[in-house]
């Protein structure tokens, strides 16, 4: 695990919501966050750039209920910062548990999810230091393919200019006051925790964050190899 760092002349208590309950289905029923990517859970990767920055004061992990109650020791016993609690059946549910477990004196919180394990620690200490300026920021980079809105059938309906869109990733990182209110406000689910935040407090102001498409996210298993190789190639994952 890569030592604890954070920005210079920067300060803020920051709270991690990491949902990792989900099923595997399109993983053949296998827990994602548990399979092994460079000899390491996806889960871990997962969580090292947080686990490198003195900023995060507290990390809830959201388990399927029956993982949560017996976790593995690696993660118990990787940081102290570590929480673990039963997610939902839903990310959103995940979410809202592993919020409700972060201490109440945070200035900002991100939520990433278990199966990005290549978000960098240059990434997280970006979306903290605007979060803690007051707007949220979302991960993530411009689309470079032409996008089609379609109907049900999948006619096209639209052709919107990708000019003006970005593909969202995680971490996405909010005042705690602001995600906290709209997890609490917005009942509804949703994949994208900035568009609970919008809904609920629409005048403040998100900003995206390019992380680049290295960002990748472990969906299936064809995921995985990609995902070593980008993880081969790439430096040390802190300063």
């Amino acid at each position: 695990m890569s030592p604890r760092r954070t920005a210079p002349n920067s300060r803020g208590r920051v709270g991690v919501a990491i949902p990792a309950a989900g099923s595997g289905v399109r993983m053949g029923g296998v827990r994602k966050v548990f399979l092994e990517l460079a000899g390491r859970p996806v889960l871990e990767h997962a969580l090292e750039a947080f686990l490198a920055e003195e900023r995060v004061v507290s990390v809830v992990i959201a388990l399927a209920p029956d993982d949560a109650a017996s976790p593995p020791d690696w993660l118990t016993s990787l940081d102290p910062r570590i929480v673990v609690v039963a997610g939902g059946d839903t990310r959103s549910q995940s979410v809202r548990a592993a919020i409700a477990a972060l201490p109440d004196d945070l200035d900002v919180i991100a939520v990433h999810d278990a199966a990005r394990p290549l978000v960098e620690w240059a990434l997280v200490v970006r979306c903290v230091d605007l979060a803690l300026g007051g707007v949220g920021a979302v991960a993530g980079c411009p689309a470079v393919d032409t996008m089609k809105v379609v109907d049900v059938d999948g006619a096209v309906l639209d052709t919107p200019d990708r000019a003006t869109l970005w593909h969202a990733h995680t971490p996405q990182v909010f005042p705690a006051a602001a995600l906290r209110a709209a997890y609490e406000a917005v009942t509804g689910e949703g994949t994208d925790d900035a568009a609970l935040v919008e809904r609920c407090d629409p005048n403040l102001k998100v900003m995206m964050v390019d992380g680049g498409p290295g960002n990748l996210k472990v969906t299936r298993l064809v995921d995985l190899p990609l995902a070593e190789a980008l993880l081969a190639r790439r430096p040390r994952n802190g300063p």
